[in-house]
């Protein structure tokens, strides 16, 4: 199971940002298209990740002015990214470990999806009830 059988169910529209854009323009976004998550790009590469979090830790700190502000100065950087083959278990452990809840898909330098751990966990659950159903099947069929 690779991060490619999600994406090819689950679709690679993936809705980013400028550095340069203000975080104002990130929250309408993020609010618009209800997701918790922007791969942030900069001449075609991304170059980092606003998140709610983000946002929300921002705007405590620094109060409403923080909204004029550029995305860069407010995303994580580096974005921590995956491969389209890199196993479901694997982008899981990734997540968990480096306290994250969106991970962009990059092939050949660009951005071809994104998943979040709750996207992981629910194919990880359909394929465990899957593999539990053939179980229970072959069961009763003996």
């Amino acid at each position: 199971m690779t991060i490619a059988a999600i994406l090819s169910s689950k679709g690679s529209e993936v809705a980013t940002i400028g550095a340069e854009d203000r975080v104002s323009a990130a929250v309408e976004t993020l609010g618009q298209r209800r997701i918790g998550a922007l791969p942030v790009v900069e001449d075609g590469r991304i170059v980092g990740i606003m998140s709610e979090r983000d946002v929300i830790y921002c705007l405590r700190d620094h109060g409403a002015e923080a909204l004029g502000w550029p995305v860069s100065r407010v995303m994580s950087a580096p974005a921590i990214t995956a491969d389209p083959t890199t196993p479901v278990m694997s982008a899981l452990g990734l997540m968990t470990q480096r306290r994250i809840r969106h991970l962009p898909v990059m092939e050949g330098g660009r951005i071809i999806g994104i998943v979040s751990i709750g996207d992981l966990v629910k194919y990880r659950m359909d394929r465990i009830e899957a593999e539990a159903d053939a179980m229970r099947s072959y069961i009763q069929s003996a």
